[in-house]
């Protein structure tokens, strides 16, 4: 049975781990409401945009060449994936590695561009061919940021090293919901509408406005996944540093009860001593 001193370090130090959860609890919670703001306000421009592009890529015809619409034969697939940098955030940054992983094709002949220190470690320590990582950004991602990896992205594919660009992030649904995405990014491909198309008049010409458009799709595109994973990373902290509180308090309570019963049988031990000596002395 455990000393009395010992039980008591032990109800401390949880006491202590309790503070901290319920610390980083505030902390995302304070983060996340900006976050998530964030995440809603891009949301209907990132959905219009991606609207407006394929309106006028099914109305520019199939004579329409662009090298962002090029489809090569040769070259390799490239993942584009969004962590975390920081842990304690539950299931996060492992599903999102998961859905990632279940899109290599030959780990070592599948780049990888990666955002966050969890999914760099995760990929780097397994032989993964990770070709580029951005550490330091996940929870307060950037427009330069998106259009930088963009860039990047449409370099590679312009040379043809790169036949196909997939991008893993995780959609913020709600507080307590997130899922990972996988959205194919390069080459682009217009889907066809089943709903009512919205004319537009174009100057000079859709081949001219869908060839200035698609690098900004891309700039988009890629930011609005950057703030829907950087709401999603703040929100599974939150869930986890609550669900860790409240672990915490329910072991302190168990604790404090252990602590008084090993309490109780020490003194109850003590009366029987002091009763037996009594009546050996009789």
């Amino acid at each position: 049975m455990a000393s009395l001193q010992d039980i008591r370090h032990r109800i401390k130090s949880v006491k202590s781990t309790k503070q901290i959860t319920s610390a980083m609890n505030m902390v995302a919670t304070s983060r996340l409401r900006h976050a998530k703001e964030a995440a809603l306000a891009n949301k209907p421009y990132a959905e219009k945009v991606v609207q407006v592009v394929q309106q006028i890529a099914a109305t520019a015809g199939n004579d329409f060449s662009h090298p962002l619409l090029a489809k090569h034969e040769d070259g390799k697939k490239l993942i584009l994936l969004v962590t975390s940098d920081k842990g304690l955030a539950g299931a996060y940054s492992s599903n999102a590695c998961k859905a990632a992983e279940a899109l290599v094709e030959d780990k070592a002949n599948t780049p990888m561009v990666i955002v966050g220190r969890k999914g760099t470690s995760h990929f780097k320590n397994r032989g993964y061919d990770v070709v580029k990582s951005v550490i330091g950004v996940s929870e307060r991602p950037s427009f330069d940021l998106a259009k930088k990896l963009a860039d990047d992205l449409v370099e590679r594919f312009k040379t043809g090293e790169i036949r196909e660009v997939q991008m893993v992030y995780t959609k913020f649904i709600s507080a307590i919901n997130c899922e990972p995405q996988v959205l194919k990014l390069l080459p682009f491909e217009a889907e066809a509408s089943d709903g009512p198309v919205t004319e537009y008049i174009y100057e000079p010409d859709a081949a001219t406005v869908l060839g200035s458009l698609l690098p900004q799709y891309l700039y988009t595109t890629i930011y609005a996944a950057l703030l829907q994973s950087a709401a999603s990373e703040l929100s599974s902290r939150m869930n986890a540093m609550s669900n860790a509180t409240d672990n915490a308090e329910e072991l302190i309570s168990k604790l404090d009860l252990y602590y008084n019963k090993v309490r109780q049988a020490g003194i109850t031990n003590e009366i029987t001593e002091i009763v037996g000596g009594a009546e050996a002395l009789k």
